[in-house]
């Protein structure tokens, strides 16, 4: 499959299309063993026609360049490698989120999978779905959107890229410790929701009806009103607490949304 030379802002389904697999937060790293081998086994099985990413692939991302040291990254490679089996044969597609939003060209090239932009359209089965990771739509936390403007800039990722990768480990480190704190001290206030009106904004927009996101760890399927929707997908872990795993997939076809368990993804509806 060739890549395409710039992000897909919206992406068309093939004529032949009968279902669309999303996902998003799954995490991955050597810490997350389980939920790879999840994400292998539902890769070997599903029957959807693309599966896209929404984000947050790996817990951490610090520059495609961290794949020249096998030692560190193997897990990573590993789930790439797993990625560029299915791509040959079927489309996956991926947008990044705040955890791997450092994904560049070598790890796309890697793995087949198109790039998605960050603001992404499927057009699909008659509808225009919209679709986002969700970090930029949390308005409220404005520490965040300060650090996500600043690190989304090219002069940030220029100058962070070209600091060793032992000094971008122990950055990345810091941000990972400070996530785990608050988690641990609000629980699921860490995450804060989307913006309504933001939310409303994209679809609007995009001429649209319909958002799926990720990011906030809060699966469901609402109303935000005017007679839009979103869908927000689950995060995975089979990893941390054995006694509650998560692992979800939203699958889109002619008949609407259905959540699935990866386990089920070669069931209809497809």
């Amino acid at each position: 499959m060739s890549l395409r030379p710039g992000p897909v802002r919206t992406l068309h389904a093939a004529p032949h299309w009968r279902c669309v697999d999303l996902v998003s937060d799954l995490h991955l790293g050597p810490a997350t063993p389980r939920t790879a081998a999840a994400l292998a086994d539902y890769l070997g099985r599903t029957c959807a026609d693309a599966v896209l990413v929404l984000g947050d692939l790996f817990e951490v991302w610090i520059g495609d360049d961290a794949l020249d040291t096998p030692a560190d990254t193997q897990a990573e490679a590993e789930v790439l490698h797993r990625f560029a089996d299915f791509a040959r044969h079927r489309t996956l597609a991926m947008l990044v989120g705040n955890r791997d939003f450092l994904l560049g060209a070598r790890a796309a090239a890697l793995a087949g999978w198109q790039v998605l932009d960050e603001v992404c359209v499927l057009d699909a089965f008659g509808r225009r779905t919209v679709l986002v990771h969700g970090d930029a739509q949390c308005l409220a936390d404005q520490d965040y959107q300060h650090f996500r403007q600043q690190a989304r800039s090219p002069a940030w990722q220029q100058a962070f890229l070209a600091q060793p990768l032992a000094q971008r480990r122990v950055f990345a480190r810091g941000l990972r410790d400070g996530s785990e704190h608050r988690k641990q001290t609000l629980g699921l206030a860490a995450y804060p929701d989307l913006d309504r009106d933001a939310m409303c904004t994209l679809l609007r927009d995009a001429n649209a009806t319909t958002l799926v996101h990720g990011h906030t760890h809060r699966p469901g399927d609402e109303s935000i009103g005017d007679g839009l929707r979103r869908h927000v997908l689950t995060d995975w872990d089979l990893d941390h607490d054995p006694a509650a795993p998560r692992a979800e997939v939203l699958r889109l076809s002619a008949g609407g949304a259905t959540r699935l368990s990866p386990e089920r993804a070669d069931q209809p509806p497809c």
